[in-house]
């Protein structure tokens, strides 16, 4: 794990960065715990600090299943855009709340069924912009993109996504682990609904989301701790509340389920412990 005093991209081991593009990145506050590395300590990755691991180490303390649900939503994020990029023969993907780099990105699981694969990522954490060039590395047939932006301003990233993406043909609208991090008041299902709008029939929207109606009691406390140690807000909703981001569209078979529970591919993994509501819409 890097110390205080490592910078995010260049002195880690295994970077993909390089040394001299250094003076581009932009800075963060390391002292305090940021959800991106927060998630990447708990995934096992090395980009992460004191600070992040204290705070991953006190939502264990409560919910100890964190890590599993956590390693289950990047699972379910490879079945989704597996079943997208093959079964339902998209080539085209929007990928917002991006988060620091692991294995199975989105780009690395389409590609690897359809070379030609496009994707966009979008992010507005620091800490991802540093690591965005990793992002980068595209099947020759396909191309991947980066935007720094935020999900609250739908209308940059459609502006921005268009250098990739043609909005005339279907694109799988990825929403994963994200629009928990939208509270309310900024009009989450709004959001969700100008994105669909922007996309033609034939395009496809898959959230995963955390539960406030699973665990809830460890939940809760785990989310206070969070809360209290970094910046970044959480707003838990139940089944119903995150089955409202799919209004319009037609669900894709098994529907709104825990995330293991999505087109698992054991009944090992069906069972895995975690506290997120999953699923995929179809608008024709």
């Amino acid at each position: 794990m890097p110390g205080e005093d490592a910078s995010i991209a260049g002195q880690h081991p295994g970077s993909d960065i390089a040394d001299d593009q250094q003076d581009e990145r932009p800075s963060f506050d390391s002292s305090v715990a940021h959800i991106a590395r927060v998630y990447n300590y708990w995934l096992g990755g090395k980009d992460n600090y004191p600070a992040d691991r204290a705070a991953g180490d006190a939502v264990i303390e409560t919910y100890p299943h964190v890590v599993a649900g956590v390693r289950a939503n990047r699972a379910f994020l490879a079945r989704t855009v597996r079943h997208l990029a093959g079964e339902a023969g998209i080539r085209q993907f929007l990928d917002i709340g991006t988060g620091i780099p692991t294995a199975n990105n989105t780009h690395e699981v389409a590609q690897s069924v359809a070379p030609e694969s496009r994707v966009v990522y979008v992010d507005n954490d620091p800490v991802v912009l540093a690591h965005a060039r990793a992002l980068l590395t595209s099947a020759p047939e396909g191309a991947t993109d980066y935007i720094d932006a935020d999900l609250r301003d739908v209308a940059a990233i459609l502006r921005q996504a268009e250098r990739a993406l043609d909005f005339s043909r279907p694109v799988g609208v990825m929403l994963v682990a994200i629009l928990h991090l939208i509270a309310d008041e900024d009009d989450p299902y709004g959001l969700v609904a100008t994105l669909m709008d922007a996309v033609p029939p034939g395009s496809y929207l898959t959230v995963s989301h955390l539960a406030s109606d699973i665990a809830a009691m460890a939940r809760a406390e785990a989310t206070e701790r969070l809360r209290l140690l970094m910046h970044e807000k959480q707003t838990l909703r139940s089944r119903s509340e995150v089955a409202r981001f799919f209004e319009g569209l037609e669900m894709i078979e098994p529907g709104l389920v825990r995330i293991p529970e999505w087109r698992p591919d054991s009944d090992a993994d069906a069972k895995s412990p975690s506290a997120l509501w999953g699923g995929m819409g179809h608008k024709r």
